[in-house]
């Protein structure tokens, strides 16, 4: 079997800066513009200007690799972002997370009160949805239903809202390795998992083979992700991270780090993203080098 093409840091980023340039230009253009003027400031101020755009480039790569639908893509790449971005507002909240600091600038809450905070997530989360059911698509209704589905599904109580209850009933408490793991399988991996079948949907019909690949390549890469960010939380500091550092170690959650120690976690993000590779080359597709791409930086990021 030929080797798929490489891509390096560059080759990357020639692919990344126009997509997330038309993602900026759509969110910019859609976010927060008919709310009421302070629901609107805190609503932009959630999503604009910040954030690694890594679920709306996931979507982008996916579709592109089924040859999907260009005006899906984009809607559903901003939906990714808004669903992720409502989901910190709230997790900062002093009933939550009680965090001070998310993408290297003061939190909604702190900006804007926890009233208004937590109504710009709620309203975040509903025009998640309004974005991918336009009067005007340009795409058929299944692909819009299908969508939704997908999305509703990665943030409800089987995706990242159920991780979140987990996450915040295990403070404190020892979990073993599989209830660890499932806990961020919800968490984070089900939004990142979901971007990538989010981008396969935008086309018609692709081959249940493919699918199940890019399925398995989206919950490798999701749970890679939330274990290179608990190797962070211990090695890094807050300026790089753009949130607080030791965050974890010192709300006594459980992490991959305090179960398996800074090597065991490192060699299980390295086995995962080997898993994530190998699914792309089952998937039988031709277009994968942008999907491989993203799977390397998630595990080799340090922010």
């Amino acid at each position: 079997m030929e080797q798929p093409e490489h891509w390096d840091a560059a080759r990357l980023a020639a692919w990344s800066e126009p997509q997330l340039a038309r993602v900026e230009a759509a969110l910019s253009r859609w976010v927060g513009v008919d709310a009421p003027v302070l629901l609107g400031d805190a609503m932009r101020y959630a999503v604009l200007d910040g954030g690694k755009r890594l679920r709306p480039l996931l979507v982008l790569a996916a579709s592109e690799s089924v040859g999907g639908n260009g005006e899906a893509a984009l809607r559903a790449a901003c939906a990714t972002e808004l669903i992720h971005a409502y989901s910190l507002v709230h997790d900062d909240l002093p009933c939550m997370d009680n965090d001070v600091l998310r993408r290297g600038k003061p939190t909604v809450h702190v900006k804007f009160g926890e009233a208004d905070a937590l109504l710009a997530g709620d309203a975040l989360q509903a025009l998640a949805f309004e974005l991918l059911t336009p009067e005007d698509a340009g795409f058929a209704p299944v692909v819009q239903a299908r969508l939704c589905r997908l999305l509703a599904r990665a943030a409800g109580s089987e995706g990242m809202a159920g991780g979140q209850a987990i996450d915040l009933a295990s403070v404190g408490m020892a979990l073993d390795e599989e209830s660890l793991r499932q806990m961020h399988r919800l968490k984070t991996g089900a939004l990142l998992q979901g971007s990538v079948e989010m981008g396969a949907a935008c086309a018609e019909k692709v081959a249940p083979s493919a699918l199940a690949a890019l399925r398995s390549f989206g919950a490798a890469l999701g749970l890679a992700f939330q274990i290179v960010d608990d190797i962070l939380d211990v090695t890094a500091d807050s300026q790089t991270l753009g949130k607080t550092a030791g965050k974890d170690a010192a709300s006594d959650k459980p992490t991959y780090v305090s179960l398996l120690g800074l090597d065991g976690a490192r060699a299980e993000a390295v086995q995962l993203h080997r898993e994530a590779l190998a699914a792309l080359e089952r998937s039988g597709l031709a277009d994968t080098g942008a999907l491989r791409a993203l799977a390397s930086m998630v595990v080799e990021r340090d922010r």
